[in-house]
C-alpha cells in the first residue's frame, strides 16, 4: 500500500529510492532470492551496515521533540517580554511554517530541520499558551490533558484495531485535512480584512468548526502510527525514524491548540 499521510508520505518514496540505491529484495520468509512468482510481500531490506528504523525509535524521538518543544515553549513563555509576545509568536509560526514545508517535501531526513521545527514550534506554542493562560486560568492544563489524552485513546483504538488505515479511511481523512487547512486559509485571509465568518468566534458554528478539526486531527494519529508500521515493514532506515515523529509532533500541537480554542470558548463567559 502506497503512503498518505500528508507529512509521512516521504517514508514509502524513501523506500523506493532506498531500494534503488541496492536494497535486496527479500522474501516472504526474510530470505533473499525467495520465489517471488509466489504469494510474497516483498520488502526491501537494509543493508548490513544500516539499521533498519524500530517503532522505539519512533518513541524515542517522538518524546525528545516534545521534550524539545515543551523546554522551548516554557523559555519563550519566562524570557519573552509581553511587548514582544506578538513579533515573536507571528516570527515563530512563519519560520515554523517554512520548515514544516522543507521537512515534509525534502527528498532526505535532516535531524537538525526537524529538531529546529520543534524549537521553533515551541516558541510559537508557548506565546499562544501565555496569551490563553493570561484570560483563562488553568487552560493550558486542561488542553496538554486533553491533547495526551485523545492521542493515547487513539493509540489503543489503533493498537487493537477499532480504527483501521484502510484505502478509503486514508483517503477521507486527507481529503478532509486539506479541506480543513484551505478553509483556515481563507479564513485567515478574511480577517486580516475585518471580515468575520465565524468560525473563530467562540458562536456555535466555530464550537462546531473547532470539533471537526479535533476530531480530523485525532483521526489523523491513525495515520501516523500506520505510516510508522509500514515503515517498520518496509526495513527503511533509522534516520526515517525522525520523519516519523516530525509528523506525529505536528499532530499533536495542531490538536492542542484546536483544544485550546475549543475549552476557551466555553470559559468565555467567566
Amino acid at each position: 500500500m502506497k503512503t498518505s499521510n500528508p507529512v509521512l508520505a516521504r517514508l514509502g518514496q524513501a523506500a523506493e529510492r532506498e531500494r534503488a540505491a541496492g536494497y535486496a529484495p527479500v522474501g516472504q520468509y526474510g530470505q533473499p532470492g525467495y520465489d517471488s512468482a509466489y504469494p510474497t510481500t516483498d520488502y526491501p531490506a537494509a543493508p548490513p551496515t544500516v539499521r533498519p528504523m524500530t517503532v522505539d525509535d519512533v518513541v524515542v524521538k517522538t518524546v525528545a521533540l516534545l521534550g524539545i518543544t515543551g523546554i522551548s515553549a516554557g523559555a519563550a513563555w519566562a524570557l519573552i517580554p509581553d511587548s514582544l509576545a506578538p513579533a515573536a509568536w507571528i516570527g515563530a509560526a512563519l519560520i515554523g511554517l517554512v520548515l514544516g514545508l522543507i521537512i515534509s517535501f525534502s527528498r532526505m531526513a535532516n535531524p537538525a530541520l526537524v529538531v529546529a521545527y520543534a524549537v521553533f514550534e515551541g516558541v510559537f506554542v508557548g506565546m499562544v499558551s501565555k496569551a490563553y493562560e493570561t484570560f483563562f486560568d488553568g487552560i493550558v492544563l486542561q488542553a496538554v490533558t486533553a491533547t495526551f489524552g485523545v492521542f493515547f485513546l487513539m493509540a489503543i483504538l489503533y493498537k487493537i484495531r477499532a480504527i483501521r488505515a484502510t484505502p478509503r479511511f486514508i483517503r477521507g481523512v486527507v481529503a478532509a485535512m486539506a479541506g480543513l487547512f484551505a478553509v483556515m486559509l481563507i479564513n485567515l485571509v478574511l480577517a486580516l480584512f475585518d471580515i468575520n465568518t465565524g468560525l473563530r468566534d467562540g458562536s456555535p458554528l466555530a464550537i462546531g468548526f473547532s470539533l471537526v478539526c479535533i476530531v480530523v486531527a485525532s483521526l489523523s494519529f491513525i495515520l501516523s502510527f500506520h505510516e510508522v508500521e509500514e515503515g517498520v515493514r518496509m526495513g527503511l532506515p533509522q534516520r526515517y525514524s525522525w520523519v516519523a515523529a516530525f509528523g506525529i509532533l505536528v499532530s499533536l500541537i495542531w490538536l492542542y491548540l484546536e483544544m485550546l480554542r475549543l475549552i476557551s470558548y466555553f470559559q468565555g463567559d467567566d
